[in-house]
């Protein structure tokens, strides 16, 4: 049987990408998420026998906005982001959550990385924090999770995998948590892997664009973007792991006065562009980023010849998909897609010697949502 995540997680091994401190703080729920639960006269009755869902791709950062812009994408098949069924398992002590099985359509040999331990993976570690958050303390829940994302490469892969797994067991108790508790239980299992920012969890539960405010208080801003524009992605991962880790590492200590202030006016110029729908100007923000790209872009080999490849093409803007090594670049509608992505393609392969995959994705407007339900006989 899989392994079930007891009431106190202190003696579990280490297996997750992280350090063990950082995992074994992952299950301590939040103040907000415990009063949520302390306000619960008692347990809630589970609403279905099953509950699968689905959480899109997310490209962080968007350019200027480091660690509070991000975005959600997907494709029409729904296979650029994770599958989460969650299910009451009498078999499991009550008010625990066990991995049943993991799989990656796409990418056999991924399932074999990820641990089946529930505190020491992504969606284990968010379906703890919900299920916590929800007071659930009679009935147990196992998670099958289907992987469409690759590990490392910049598209929120292991927020889809927390926002899939939060949303299934909220939807399984009958959807009581508010947003910010949802994104908040996502967030746990956010911070074992690459530290405590939303910008990948928010808009892959919430969809859309978003805009963290703060953290304490805990404020989430969601732009809406005019539903008319027609805003496309194209997505190109090159066959290289860039784990958020060193990413993160390669930042600079101090910043000029000057790039803040000009990173600043673009990031304005971004949610100032979503709001108004002007996809030219989302394009050109994105691609204005003085601070963080600058010390990215290096580490990834031919970076800065995919994204001139990709401007020349006729994109709209191109930058480098939250800690990468995914490109993105923005245009509106499909028509130049193909050739776009043809041509980041070639030049990762010329300039950095990578094969690499591109995909065209739209902005996903819904987030993690519920696409199938087992009742009760």
């Amino acid at each position: 049987m899989a392994a079930a995540a007891a009431a106190s997680p202190a003696t579990a091994p280490s297996s997750f990408p992280s350090t063990r401190k950082a995992a074994l703080l992952s299950v301590r729920v939040p103040s907000k998420l415990r009063a949520s639960a302390a306000a619960a006269s008692a347990d809630p009755p589970p609403a279905f026998r099953s509950v699968t869902t689905f959480a899109p791709a997310t490209v962080a950062n968007l350019g200027p906005g480091f660690d509070f812009l991000g975005c959600a994408v997907s494709d029409a098949s729904l296979s650029l982001g994770d599958t989460v069924t969650a299910t009451l398992d009498p078999t499991l002590p009550a008010g625990t959550v066990a991995i049943s099985g993991i799989t990656s359509p796409s990418r056999p040999r991924l399932a074999h990385r990820l641990s089946r331990d529930p505190l020491r993976n992504c969606a284990g570690i968010a379906a703890v924090a919900a299920l916590r958050a929800l007071g659930v303390r009679s009935h147990g829940v196992s998670l099958s999770l289907a992987k469409g994302l690759p590990l490392g490469s910049g598209l929120g892969s292991s927020a889809a995998s927390a926002a899939a797994a939060a949303k299934a067991v909220d939807a399984l108790f009958g959807s009581l948590l508010p947003r910010d508790n949802l994104v908040l239980a996502g967030l746990e299992s956010e911070k074992a892997v690459s530290g405590f920012h939303a910008d990948n969890i928010s808009p892959a539960i919430l969809g859309g664009f978003v805009l963290v405010r703060s953290y304490e208080p805990f404020r989430l801003v969601q732009l809406p973007c005019p539903p008319a524009l027609d805003l496309c992605f194209v997505l190109v991962t090159p066959e290289f792991e860039a784990p958020t880790s060193k990413m993160r590492a390669a930042l600079p200590k101090n910043v000029a006065l000057g790039h803040h202030v000009r990173n600043s006016s673009q990031a304005a110029a971004l949610v100032a562009a979503v709001l108004q729908g002007d996809a030219a100007l989302i394009g050109s923000a994105m691609s204005s980023d003085f601070i963080v790209e600058p010390t990215r872009a290096p580490l990834i080999p031919g970076m800065a010849a995919v994204k001139a490849a990709a401007l020349e093409a006729g994109a709209l803007g191109c930058t480098i998909s939250g800690a990468g090594p995914t490109a993105v670049a923005v245009i509106e509608g499909e028509e130049k897609g193909e050739e776009i992505a043809q041509r980041m393609v070639e030049a990762f392969l010329s300039a950095g010697k990578l094969k690499a995959t591109a995909t065209i994705a739209q902005l996903d407007r819904d987030g993690a949502r519920v696409i199938s339900t087992s009742s009760f006989e």
